[in-house]
């Protein structure tokens, strides 16, 4: 069924556990994601980002994503990840997601708090919850131009004034993951967590969850984080099931890449701790 992340994710924060948000970039993963989430009967944040715009339009990921949820035996919200353009937050509010991102953390403070205003009072006159990022999540990987190469560990007073200011709904925080693969371990602030879960009182996001450690994300999800993004884990077993069994045929293709995408979300909801 369709849901919002708004009680979704307070249920998962109270609950101390997290609800998996993977994105997907076709048909076959977002149906590969809800098959799961119906098997288990466990809440998803079914997540389509900005970036992946060259794969598919707004209008496609809509219908494909409500499509799937609204057929799917769990609850499940589909959600903007990483919007940065208000024209496309804008869109997608439009066309029917129920939960948007606006990521305006690589601006100063003063602009991040006007953006995330202005993306709330729109959503929130269509019911649409609202997630927002400070600090930043950045990338170990080369050649990537969506994402800043370094950290920008998000600071408690500064995360007070945004959330007070804008009354978001969740708020993605940097204390230490990367977005894509590590080339080495991640060293995650659990004491930051733990500072910004006292100050905050709303669910926290968790970005650049693939490759985290289990037991990172275990002790994230029990420490205030109430959603984890996910997505190079998935693209990175496709392609290994891929070349492990050397299909002979696309059909055969698609089914080797979803199987295995179903095993890695099967893992982390495993890890997270929301599905029973």
């Amino acid at each position: 069924m369709l849901a919002s992340t708004q009680d979704m994710l307070r249920r998962a924060w109270e609950g101390c556990c997290a609800v998996p948000s993977p994105d997907f970039i076709d048909a076959n993963s977002a149906r590969a994601y809800c098959q799961v989430a119906s098997e288990l009967r466990a809440p998803l944040i079914l997540s389509f980002a900005e970036v992946h715009l060259t794969h598919l339009s707004l209008e496609e990921a809509v219908l494909i994503g409500r499509f799937y949820a609204e057929r799917a035996d769990a609850p499940i919200a589909l959600h903007l990840d990483h919007g940065v353009t208000f024209s496309v937050v804008e869109e997608a509010i439009a066309r029917g997601f129920t939960s948007v991102m606006i990521d305006a953390s690589g601006e100063e403070l003063s602009e991040n708090i006007r953006r995330t205003r202005e993306v709330v009072e729109l959503a929130h006159a269509h019911g649409v919850a609202v997630e927002a990022e400070i600090g930043h999540v950045g990338t170990e990987e080369e050649g990537n131009d969506h994402a800043l190469s370094d950290n920008v560990y998000t600071e408690v007073g500064a995360a007070q004034e945004l959330v007070q200011a804008t009354g978001v709904d969740s708020l993605a925080v940097s204390i230490g993951t990367k977005h894509g693969a590590y080339r080495g371990e991640p060293h995650i602030s659990f004491e930051r967590l733990a500072e910004l879960n006292a100050a905050l009182g709303i669910p926290l996001v968790l970005h650049g969850g693939s490759g985290s450690g289990d037991d990172n994300l275990r002790r994230c999800a029990q420490g205030g984080v109430a959603k984890v993004n996910l997505y190079t884990d998935f693209i990175v077993a496709a392609r290994d099931a891929v070349y492990d069994q050397h299909p002979d045929s696309w059909p055969k293709v698609l089914h080797a890449a979803d199987e295995a995408m179903k095993d890695v979300l099967r893992r982390y909801y495993r890890v997270l701790g929301c599905a029973q």
